[in-house]
C-alpha cells in the first residue's frame, strides 16, 4: 500500500492506494535553484541567446522601454531581477531617464500607483518611467502590419515608437499558447482589443458550434495557430533583446534566459518542459489530481490548470477526482458568470462574440467534463456551482472513490496520481490510436 497527503485548501487529505492500481505517481522533476540572482542576471545579460550582450545592443541617446506583465503575474517577482536589467542598461550608457516600463495589461484593469511598488519595487518605480498599456484604449495604439491569417496588428505607440524594445515575463506551460512568456509579452501584453481578440479567436475551433481548437493547447507550439500568428506579431514588431525567468516547482528562480527574442525565450521553453513536463507510458483508468493546495485551488479558475492536466492524464472512458476547496468559489465574477449560459453552444456562441481568456477557460472545462467524468472533492457550500460547472460535487476522498469505481464499472483498474497538478503536465509518450 502507499500513503499520499493531498494537499486540499490549507490543509491535507490522507490517502492510502494498493500499489498494484498505481501505474505512475506524477512530480515535477527537481532543479537547482539559483541562489545568487545578480550573478545570474548578470550572466544571462552579458552571455545571452543569439544576439550580442546587451551593452552592445543599446547605445547612449536611445529611449529604451521594457515591457513587463501586470499583478496576475506576480509570481514572476520582477523586483529581483529588473534592478539588474536597469544596472546593464545605464553601463551601456542609457540614463534611468531614458527607460520606461511599459505594464502589459492587455485587457486587464490598470494598476494603482500601489500595485506598480507591489509588482515591479520601490527602487524600480522611483528610477524610471510607468507607461500602462490599457488594450480598450484604441488611440494608445498604432498599426505596424497584418499577419498571414489576416489579423491587424495595433500595438501601444510608445512601444512602437521607442528605439530599443526589451521583453521579461516568464515561461511556464500555457493551455491556449503552449507557453507563457516571450511573444506573449506583445500580444496580448502591449497590443490593441481588436488585434487581441483576432489572434485568441484562433484558441476556438475553425467551425463554429466545434468548441476549442484541437491545436491548441499546454506545450503545443507546432500547428498552434495561435502561437504562430503571435510570432508573426512579433516579428513584425522585431524587439531587440528578451529576459525571462522559469520558476522551479517551489516557486524559486531555476533559469534566467536572455537574447533574442525568439531563440531565448526556446530554450526556456525547453527547462520548462524539463521541470514540469513528465512523461508517461499510458493514460489510466482513474486520475486523482490535486492542485496542490492553497493558493492554487482557491478557485475553480486557478484549479483549471489543474483539472487540464488531470485530463490529459486520463483515457477516455476514465474519470477524474479532483481536490480543489475552492474557498472562494465565486470568483472572479468575469469567470463564474460564464456559467450561467444554459448549455455549451449559448457558452460557445458567447465567447466568439466577444472572446476572453476566463470564457475560454470556462468553454475548455465545459468540453473536458462533458467528455470525462469530473468529480471534486471540495466545501459543501460550493455543491451548486460545481454542479453548474458540469462536475460532480463529494465532501470526502472515500466519496469520490467510492463514486468513480461506480462511473467506472469495472474493479480492475489503474490510477495515476498527481499531488502538485497544477504544475505538472503528463507528456504521453505514444497517444492512443
Amino acid at each position: 500500500m502507499s500513503k499520499f497527503e493531498l494537499g486540499l485548501g490549507k490543509k491535507t487529505v490522507s490517502l492510502t492506494l494498493p500499489d498494484e492500481k498505481i501505474s505512475k505517481v506524477i512530480e515535477g522533476k527537481p532543479y537547482q535553484a539559483i541562489t545568487d540572482i545578480a550573478a545570474a542576471a548578470r550572466q544571462a545579460l552579458r552571455n545571452p541567446i543569439g544576439v550580442p550582450p546587451l551593452r552592445e545592443v543599446v547605445k547612449a541617446g536611445e529611449k529604451v522601454v521594457l515591457i513587463a506583465s501586470d499583478i496576475t503575474r506576480a509570481w514572476l517577482k520582477h523586483d529581483q531581477f529588473l534592478p539588474y536589467l536597469l544596472d546593464e542598461l545605464n553601463a551601456a550608457g542609457i540614463p534611468d531617464a531614458d527607460i520606461s516600463l511599459i505594464v502589459a495589461l492587455g485587457a486587464h484593469r490598470y494598476h494603482t500607483d500601489a500595485e506598480n511598488i507591489s509588482v515591479y519595487g520601490q527602487e524600480v518605480v522611483r528610477r524610471i518611467n510607468i507607461i500602462q498599456s490599457h488594450a480598450p484604449v484604441e488611440e494608445d495604439f498604432v498599426d505596424i502590419g497584418t499577419t498571414s491569417r489576416g489579423v491587424p496588428v495595433r500595438l501601444n505607440k510608445a512601444v512602437v515608437n521607442a528605439d530599443r524594445v526589451i521583453l521579461t515575463g516568464g515561461i511556464v506551460y500555457h493551455l491556449m499558447a503552449g507557453f507563457g512568456g516571450g511573444r506573449k509579452s506583445i500580444v496580448p501584453g502591449v497590443a490593441s482589443y481588436p488585434t487581441i481578440q483576432g489572434n485568441h479567436s484562433f484558441c476556438l475551433h475553425e467551425q463554429p458550434g466545434q468548441g476549442i481548437s484541437p491545436v491548441s493547447g499546454s506545450g503545443r507550439l507546432k500547428g498552434n495557430h495561435m502561437h504562430e500568428d503571435m510570432l508573426e506579431m512579433a516579428e513584425l514588431l522585431k524587439p531587440d533583446f528578451l529576459f525571462n525567468v522559469v520558476l522551479d516547482a517551489e516557486g524559486n528562480f531555476a533559469r534566467f534566459v536572455a537574447g533574442h527574442w525568439l531563440e531565448a525565450w526556446q530554450e526556456g521553453c525547453k527547462t520548462t518542459a524539463e521541470i514540469f513536463g513528465v512523461a508517461i507510458d499510458e493514460q489510466a483508468d482513474l486520475v486523482i489530481a490535486s492542485a496542490g493546495g492553497f493558493p492554487k485551488d482557491i478557485n475553480l479558475y486557478q484549479g483549471s490548470k489543474t483539472v487540464d492536466n488531470a485530463v490529459l492524464a486520463c483515457k477516455d472512458d476514465g474519470v477524474v477526482i479532483l481536490l480543489l476547496e475552492c474557498a472562494d468559489i465565486a470568483e472572479p465574477p468575469d469567470f463564474s458568470d460564464w456559467f450561467n449560459y444554459e448549455n455549451l453552444q449559448e457558452r460557445e456562441q458567447a465567447l466568439r462574440e466577444g472572446f476572453t481568456v476566463p470564457g475560454f477557460v470556462a468553454l475548455k472545462l465545459g468540453l473536458m467534463a462533458q467528455k470525462i467524468p469530473h468529480i471534486v472533492v471540495t466545501l459543501p457550500e460550493n455543491r451548486d456551482f460545481i454542479e453548474k460547472a458540469g462536475m460532480t460535487p463529494v465532501t470526502t476522498i472515500e466519496e469520490a472513490i467510492a463514486l468513480a469505481e461506480d462511473k467506472l464499472g469495472r474493479s480492475e483498474y489503474k490510477i495515476i496520481v498527481m499531488p502538485h497538478a497544477a504544475n505538472t503536465v503528463p507528456i504521453l509518450k505514444t497517444p492512443n490510436l
